[in-house]
């Protein structure tokens, strides 16, 4: 059974989408963590991501996959290189907004995000979940919250990231 949950920026869908896997105990799909681990590897390799060459030849050459650490924990694997803890700076944050509007990464994950869908019982948590990615979801949520809401959460987020106060 797939369970989608959009959402813009900043109104909880992480926070929904971890504790609705959790108590259904199935697994949570952070498609988000996905695209930053992409801009995580251009920044590494200084590609820019207008260059459609080079940003389809360094996605046929990167592997991204998302496994549970020995705590249970869900980790991001780049190349097998555990990035959970660098793919949430403010500067990566910024570079996947870019990433995902790339054509040939949205062919590549949601290829990829549709490929885990297929093991069993998943929370997918992103934009576009429920309309493009498993648009045969069995259930669909839709997240929002005002503009002051998200704002709230998306700086304290930022706080708490070490984005630092002094903007």
């Amino acid at each position: 059974m797939i369970i989608t949950i959009d959402g813009p920026s900043g109104v909880g869908k992480s926070t929904v989408s971890k504790s609705v896997a959790r108590k259904l105990g199935f697994t949570y799909l952070d498609t988000g963590a996905m695209y930053r681990a992409v801009a995580l590897q251009v920044k590494r390799e200084s590609v820019d991501p207008g260059d459609e060459k080079r940003l389809k030849s360094l996605l046929d050459n990167t592997e991204i996959r998302l496994v549970r650490n020995d705590n249970g924990e869900l980790v991001i694997l780049l190349n097998n290189e555990d990035v959970t803890g660098l793919i949430r700076t403010p500067e990566v944050s910024r570079l996947s907004s870019d990433v995902a509007t790339k054509r040939a990464v949205r062919v590549k994950l949601v290829e990829l995000q549709q490929e885990i869908g297929k093991s069993g019982n998943i929370v997918a948590e992103g934009r576009d979940m429920g309309t493009y990615v498993f648009p045969d979801a069995a259930f669909k949520f839709y997240l929002d919250a005002s503009l002051g809401e998200r704002a709230r959460r998306r700086w304290k987020q930022f706080e708490e990231s070490g984005g630092g106060s002094d903007i």
